[in-house]
């Protein structure tokens, strides 16, 4: 298909997207009905157009579908669905819920990322030879995918856990609140380590290091200082502006774009571009003023990242997993379900939870979903895990967050709405 002409590729493009939007929706209604967030139908059916199940199919359908020169369109399409969904991720991180929450959630949200780093670490310093896939080979460079996959068992999906809240009634609740504040803490920590990893990865000496942090400090700082007091001042009521949906829309979206890209031109991954003036957005003026725009930005990338699965399910290929491959995913599913549980249930039982109030936040903060899909992305696009060592853990995410509402019914089922008692 090399010969192809531009109207061919568009034409090829354009099919891909119509059954991605057509299967995902589909897949997505499941999921809800099976009690499960529709991100995660979305997910299944990404991984499901991919080479582990509709390729497997004779006639070479997922090659017919998104042949080799349509995949690059669809990657940037995919990645634009991934920048405005950052952006909303981002502009949703409210720190200051975290003043005065107290120990508890202190202790939890350390305790629930620190273990399944740790646990995460080892599995990456035993299991190399799988986790690089002839990659990195020099034992002194074992540590950059060390603490990557550190880093990915450590997150918990802050979007899902708030969609399982929101399902099941326990938004309003201390243990949901505490839950959501943990998460929030633990992204800060996930993405600030892992913007650290990225950096030492990709920085060639340490001249060009200290290039990347520099950028990066001036960027934070501009951000902060700079970025966030005019938006602030441009969306501030009175302005000749204020109130315009279409103004703030392209103002909104424009600076997405361009952090997105400043932190490419780094040499990072787009995506803490697009997180980092997410966090800069004023929420008050925003949501205030004009939350429509906000919700056109989250409806328009929740239409592309059906895209970014499919893209991601690409790289996903089941039937490459043999027998050890089989081993070392029990293995991560293991270490990511006891670090949680445990890095979880045990500070919040020292800190005054009730068994099933510790248990149920291990639960909880279990979930890993979307956001686990995005750090693999960065780490195989990188080279700091491999194509068998990214399946195995896209299988993880999975599992562990599609467990989390059974065990919820489970631990809850005879728990009436609202019993927590911690001081938080």
């Amino acid at each position: 298909m090399a010969g192809r002409s531009a109207d061919e590729i568009t034409g090829s493009v354009l099919l891909g997207l119509a059954v991605i939007v057509a299967v995902a929706s589909v897949f997505a209604k499941a999921a809800e009905r099976l009690r499960q967030p529709g991100v995660m139908g979305e997910i299944v059916a990404g991984i499901a157009l991919g080479p582990s199940l509709l390729g497997l199919l004779p006639g070479h359908l997922t090659e017919r579908l998104f042949p080799l020169d349509a995949r690059p369109f669809l990657q940037v399409l995919a990645q634009l669905g991934l920048v405005l969904f950052m952006f909303g991720v981002g502009h949703r991180m409210d720190l200051t819920q975290l003043r005065g929450a107290g120990r508890q959630v202190l202790a939890v949200s350390l305790g629930s990322f620190a273990l399944p780093f740790a646990l995460g670490f080892g599995l990456a310093t035993a299991l190399y030879p799988w986790l690089a896939d002839g990659g990195r080979q020099a034992p002194a460079e074992r540590l950059i995918p060390a603490l990557f996959l550190g880093t990915a068992m450590s997150i918990t999906a802050f979007p899902v856990l708030a969609r399982i809240l929101h399902q099941r009634g326990m938004a309003q609740e201390r243990t949901g609140s505490v839950s959501l504040a943990c998460a929030a803490v633990q992204d800060v920590l996930a993405w600030s380590v892992l913007a650290a990893v990225v950096v030492a990865a990709d920085a060639g000496s340490p001249a060009s290091l200290l290039r990347m942090i520099g950028g990066l400090l001036v960027l934070a700082v501009g951000l902060r200082y700079v970025v966030r007091p005019l938006l602030g001042q441009f969306l501030a009521p009175g302005r000749p502006w204020s109130g315009s949906v279409p103004a703030a829309l392209a103002v909104l979206v424009s600076g997405t774009l361009v952090c997105a890209w400043a932190t490419t031109a780094l040499g990072l991954h787009a995506v803490f571009g697009a997180f980092a003036f997410g966090m800069a957005v004023p929420r008050g003026a925003v949501d205030d003023q004009l939350a429509q725009v906000t919700r056109q930005i989250e409806q328009t990338s929740l239409l592309l990242l059906p895209t970014f699965f499919v893209v991601t399910g690409l790289s996903v290929r089941f039937g490459e997993l043999g027998p050890r491959e089989l081993a070392v995913g029990v293995c991560v599913l293991m270490a990511a379900c006891a670090g949680k549980l445990l890095g979880a249930a045990v500070p919040a039982r020292l800190t005054g939870a009730a068994p099933r109030q510790a248990l149920t936040l291990g639960i909880l903060l279990n979930a890993r979903g979307l956001t686990e899909l995005v750090i693999l992305g960065v780490g195989l696009d990188r080279g700091l895990i491999g194509a068998r060592m990214f399946t195995i853990m896209v299988i993880m995410a999975l599992v562990t967050t599609f467990m989390t509402g059974p065990l919820l019914a489970l631990v809850r089922r005879d728990t009436p709405a609202a019993v927590t008692t911690a001081r938080v």
